[in-house]
């Protein structure tokens, strides 16, 4: 076993890990953190995406000792219960999601998306979240949400 110290939703972490462990299994498994979805385990499927220093990133192909030293947001982290993120209310209002295990890395890889394009396009939107696999087929109501996201985040700025 290994220490490594991971910063995660803004709370500093000393956690014995395995060289070989992943931060997807790290983040389930030893911080109980259900958000991170594992699916394909092989970076194909986009339901493990983290936010890395703001980047998105599939936990399931990283290990968690190369995430020390390095900023770490799970869903859990974005918005609380009492507190959504615009992106949450969103996905809510518009329906993006059916089943929802998909939702967690589409909405993470939304947070990096309009951070860098604000002002997004339908396409733009699709070829962002083209590494997300939604096989309940959501993909119109998972656009308008992010259209709207990108309304509702604009609106906060302003106030």
């Amino acid at each position: 076993m290994i220490v490594a110290k991971l910063n995660v939703n803004g709370k500093t972490f000393d956690l014995d890990v395995q060289p070989q462990e992943t931060l997807a299994e790290v983040l389930r498994n030893k911080l109980g953190l259900q958000g991170v979805r594992v699916s394909c385990n092989e970076g194909e499927c986009g339901s493990c995406t983290v936010l890395i220093d703001g980047e998105p990133a599939t936990s399931c192909l990283m290990l968690a000792l190369q995430a020390e030293g390095k900023r770490i947001t799970t869903i859990e982290g974005l918005g609380s219960y009492d507190n959504l993120h615009p992106i949450q209310e969103a996905f809510i209002e518009e329906q993006g999601f059916q089943c929802g295990f998909c939702t967690p890395g589409i909405i993470l890889s939304t947070k990096a998306f309009l951070e860098k394009n604000p002002h997004p396009k339908a396409m733009e939107i699709t070829e962002a979240l083209s590494g997300h696999i939604c096989r309940c087929g959501a993909y119109p109501h998972i656009t308008r949400s992010v259209l709207k996201a990108a309304d509702k985040m604009e609106e906060r700025k302003k106030d």
